[in-house]
């Protein structure tokens, strides 16, 4: 048997290296891998988003469901602008505060990774914000990341912090982002915000490590008055096991 000197190499990565081939094409185990994969990531874009699976995990926390004015899956593939915009039936449902903070949770382009990831990770941020001014927690249907603007500023944040399916790739179906904005409106470039991604454990960042440099990242803007590329991720690392 001949030794694969490809074999350690990928133990230290989930990317697709060294597959070999049959013939021409790849050999038909590597194959299957990859198909499967694709499945997975189309499945994640297509799977119907259930708000009532996400208040499940919120132990009881207010919730305001809203849509996008993408009507349908379809469009809004087709349409990222209209996932931008607050449905206009859905506008009176968001009253003023003011508050620190308005969290929004929108299916993006994984419902997979929101289901199984936004809750918790939410949860976690929370028990790290004592003393703050938390806006009812809106759930949006269709969502793409600049929505949280427009439902921010309805709610009177100081600040925004949208949790997101992101766009999944062939190692990673279920990933979640939380996007913070300082001061949200209409009219934000992506600039103006910080992004944590990859959440998803146990292949990605934990639900206490993203939550410690999530709150980390919204007090630092707090303080300073800004998100975006003025505010640097400066956090201290999480100690294995931390909280």
């Amino acid at each position: 048997m001949t030794p694969d000197p490809w074999s350690r190499l990928r133990m230290a990565t989930r990317a697709r290296i060294g597959l070999g081939r049959c013939g021409d094409g790849l050999p038909t185990t590597a194959l299957l891998d990859f198909q499967l994969a694709h499945a997975r990531a189309r499945d994640a874009v297509h799977t119907p988003f259930d708000p009532a699976l996400v208040e499940a995990g919120l132990a009881g926390r207010p919730t305001i469901r809203v849509r996008s004015r993408a009507a349908d899956r379809a469009t809004y593939l087709q349409r990222p602008d209209l996932g931008r915009l607050l449905a206009a039936e859905d506008e009176g449902t968001l009253t003023a505060g003011p508050y620190d903070v308005a969290f929004v949770i929108a299916d993006g382009l994984s419902a997979t990774a929101v289901h199984a990831h936004a809750a918790n990770t939410l949860n976690a941020v929370l028990e790290r914000l004592p003393g703050w001014s938390v806006a009812p927690i809106v759930i949006v249907s269709q969502g793409r990341v600049a929505i949280g603007d427009p439902i921010g500023q309805r709610l009177g944040a100081a600040m925004v912090a949208v949790l997101i399916g992101e766009r999944p790739g062939l190692t990673s179906a279920d990933s979640l982002g939380v996007y913070l904005s300082w001061a949200p409106r209409p009219g934000l470039v992506d600039a103006e915000r910080n992004c944590l991604s990859n959440i998803r454990p146990p292949d990605g960042l934990d639900y206490a490590a993203a939550a410690h440099k999530v709150a980390w990242l919204m007090s630092e803007a707090r303080r300073l008055k800004l998100t975006g590329v003025g505010l640097k991720d400066d956090a201290t690392p999480l100690l294995a096991g931390g909280a």
